[in-house]
């Protein structure tokens, strides 16, 4: 598929047209058209049998240039690129970067459409058609503009790839607040698509992605995090929080079944595939002098330095237990009405 790209470099999933279906549509349209002409010229020459041949042959050329070029112009101005052979076949004229045509669009191509079309009965149109690499023919390519196909096979959506297991749920103290909905969709198709894209590309195109994000949020990207993966995490946690607020609570954070191939940096065996941070085991980051999340690692109270378990928000350590006093053992010292006998 032959992708549009905008001024912004944006990619735009437009299927161009090719001739057999613009050659139906150009049918259908003319078929329209001269039979709404060949109508205005019997009531003209009805209408006008007592004028003198002068006054005919002006009314026949104002109506040619009334129903045949003006018409599809105003058709097309006023539908925004939709024609009825167009509307019939799924097509639509729209502008190069993709957007909607004006007046100026369909007055270049209707009237390069009436020499390449009309009057040498569609012999340039087809040709300029078949060398065209998205077959525009001449009034496209002056006009700049280009016919595209709006309906075509729905195949199924891009699913965005869960995170690694060792970041699920760690970014449930953020605050989405600020974050844009434009971001949201470049962060959507980038985790959609970095498997077609080449792996030093894509580990560009996601820190850049990670950083916008982490300055919407207003906390940094985790130290030795891939990009890819913590943009996956914070998605998958915006997705937990519109299931919650959307089902009432009872649809919780999701799950990830499983860290898929993908998040990876330019530096790993296989494009695009997914590799823990170096030093780390298989499904749990090591520790190093500090949390993932840039907190420190607890001290033990007999003096050594261990580890505190994680609770899974941004690598906070879970406050030790304190051992439950059993209430039916009294203490030596003080009895179990609460009251020390005198001495």
């Amino acid at each position: 598929m032959s992708e549009l790209v905008t001024g912004e470099a944006v990619a735009l999933e437009l299927r161009p047209a090719r001739l057999p279906s613009r050659a139906l549509a150009v049918l259908i349209d003319l078929a329209v058209t001269i039979t709404a002409y060949v109508v205005v010229t019997i009531v003209l020459v009805a209408s006008t049998s007592s004028l003198d041949d002068a006054a005919q042959i002006a009314l026949s050329i104002a109506a040619f240039l009334l129903v045949l070029v003006g018409g599809p112009i105003a058709v097309e101005t006023l539908s925004h690129g939709r024609s009825l052979g167009k509307l019939a076949c799924g097509l639509r004229v729209v502008r190069d970067d993709g957007g909607p045509i004006r007046f100026r669009h369909a007055l270049v191509r209707g009237a390069i459409g009436t020499v390449e079309i009309l009057m040498t009965f569609g012999v340039v149109a087809t040709i300029a058609s078949l060398v065209s690499a998205r077959g525009r023919r001449l009034g496209d390519v002056f006009a700049g503009t280009l016919v595209v196909r709006e309906r075509i096979p729905t195949a199924r959506a891009g699913v965005v790839p869960p995170p690694p297991p060792w970041l699920a749920g760690r970014f449930s103290g953020l605050d989405l607040s600020a974050v844009p909905d434009g971001l949201w969709l470049a962060i959507r198709q980038y985790l959609t698509r970095m498997h077609q894209l080449d792996p030093r590309v894509g580990w560009t195109m996601a820190e850049r992605l990670a950083g916008d994000l982490a300055a919407r949020t207003g906390a940094p990207a985790p130290q030795g995090v891939p990009p890819a993966a913590y943009l996956a995490a914070v998605m998958q946690e915006r997705q937990a929080r519109e299931a919650r607020r959307a089902f009432g609570g009872g649809a919780g954070g999701a799950t990830a079944a499983g860290a898929p191939r993908g998040y990876g940096g330019p530096s790993n065996g296989a494009p695009g595939g997914y590799e823990p941070p170096s030093g780390g085991s298989a499904g749990v980051p090591q520790a190093t002098g500090q949390d993932v999340a840039g907190v420190s690692p607890a001290v033990s109270p007999v003096g050594g330095s261990a580890e505190a378990p994680v609770d899974g928000r941004f690598g906070a350590p879970v406050p030790e237990a304190q051992p439950a006093v059993p209430r039916s053992t009294p203490s030596a010292e003080r009895p179990g009405t609460g009251f020390v006998p005198p001495a």
